[in-house]
């Protein structure tokens, strides 16, 4: 009985989130796909290479841009000033 009621909040829940975080990175997409929108200084979230998979995304400033091109479909890459690179996913300022 209790397994059931276990089984039953996951296929909820699991759902649920899948779609959330979906969401969120449909969001970050559309809204930091342009290179003019990210400049130095800014506080972002990004998405490292190796998080690509968990969407686990890293806080920091914005040291350098890296992508050349105006626009990027999954984001413009930076380097933060802790050295890490990624793409933007979101603007925090």
């Amino acid at each position: 009985m209790i397994l059931h009621k276990f089984i039953t909040l996951y296929q909820l829940i699991v759902p649920n989130l899948k779609f959330i975080i979906h969401q969120k990175k449909i969001t970050g997409w559309m809204n930091n796909t342009k290179h003019r929108i990210i400049k130095s200084g800014l506080k972002v979230l990004i998405e490292l290479k190796k998080d690509q998979r968990t969407g686990i995304l890293t806080e920091g400033v914005i040291k350098d841009i890296l992508t050349k091109s105006s626009s990027h479909p999954h984001g413009i890459k930076v380097r933060l000033e802790s050295g890490e690179v990624g793409r933007v996913k979101e603007i925090l300022d």
